[in-house]
């Protein structure tokens, strides 16, 4: 890809593709996308059927990344996920088997049907980029994010994430049903096979990177600096609330920030970044108190009383 392509386009370019596949969820695939550029872990929490799975494979495909699927179950071994030594009875020594862990988009299918005991063995992975089997640590590829689904309808036999393993997770999404003309689109372009079977790479995996870097030097005017953090800090302070966002929220808030403004080709950050931002990032990371859930309140509804009441900064530096 020539050198000048900026990272708008870069982005627009894997957009429009996807699109081809996901119909009609533009705003899912941008907030995917982010989180791409951040190399942030998603959690896809939707009903079945709503192409949470396609959404994973197209990303994967139109960047050029290796893909990997785990489906979750009960019986589903940590040693499934990451790798095991395996005795090799001709060299008379054990060698080490990679698991679907070794990979660049890693899809974790119904997350909440693995057993804790496996869930912590993402644990690793998503937050040191490295897994440790039999003494011995490995790095993982780079980009290397993990995709995790699941259905916040079905609770039957499940084992819900706790709230320090939602923590790693950068966003929460849902991706909805489809309206009617995109229901009707959609089953429109699948007549004569499924669109992602002809879906083809539009950008290499070094121009990910690029993009990836260029995000990071994204100016962020102190003022706006300032207004995320009390945003974040307000979330602690919220009578709904019992557990409010982490520092690592302020941390991905900011980091998506920059990447939302490099991908609309814009070098400095405004408010409406960070207030777009705020409900997938900051959602799952925040409790309910009794009182509150009782009275119907949700985390969005927490979450969104608490962005409209920090005022935002009237004037941001736009350099950088």
């Amino acid at each position: 890809m020539a050198s000048h392509a900026t990272t708008a386009e870069v982005c627009e370019r894997i957009i429009a593709n996807v699109e081809r596949v996901v119909v009609g969820k533009r705003r899912v695939i941008r907030l995917a996308l982010v989180s791409l550029l951040c190399e942030g872990h998603v959690l896809l929490e939707d009903v079945p059927g709503v192409a949470k799975t396609m959404l994973a494979r197209s990303l994967a495909v139109s960047l050029g990344l290796q893909f990997n699927r785990v489906q979750c179950t009960p019986d589903l071994l940590p040693s499934d996920v990451t790798g095991s030594s395996v005795f090799n009875q001709k060299t008379a020594d054990f060698e080490f088997r990679a698991g679907p862990v070794f990979t660049n988009i890693l899809l974790a299918d119904e997350i909440n049907r693995a057993t804790p005991r496996t869930q912590s063995a993402l644990l690793q992975a998503m937050a040191e980029r490295q897994v440790t089997i039999d003494g011995m640590t490995h790095s993982l590829s780079r980009p290397f994010v993990v995709l995790a689904t699941q259905n916040p309808v079905e609770h039957e036999g499940t084992f819900p994430l706790p709230e320090a393993q939602l923590d790693r997770f950068f966003m929460r999404l849902s991706v909805g049903y489809p309206s009617f003309a995109d229901e009707n689109n959609m089953l429109l372009r699948v007549r004569d096979g499924h669109p992602i079977d002809s879906l083809a790479q539009v950008v290499e995996p070094e121009d990910l990177a690029a993009a990836r870097r260029h995000a990071r030097l994204t100016h962020v005017d102190d003022k706006v600096r300032e207004y995320l953090v009390r945003i974040v800090q307000a979330t602690r302070q919220s009578p709904h609330l019992v557990l409010g966002a982490s520092p690592r929220a302020s941390q991905c808030l900011f980091f998506a920030a920059q990447a939302a403004a490099a991908m609309v080709g814009r070098n400095f950050v405004i408010p409406d970044d960070v207030k777009a931002l705020c409900g997938p990032i900051l959602e799952h990371r925040v409790l309910l108190n009794p009182e509150s859930r009782l009275r119907g309140v949700t985390p969005q509804a927490a979450v969104n009383e608490i962005v409209e009441g920090v005022p935002a900064p009237v004037r941001s530096a736009q350099g950088g």
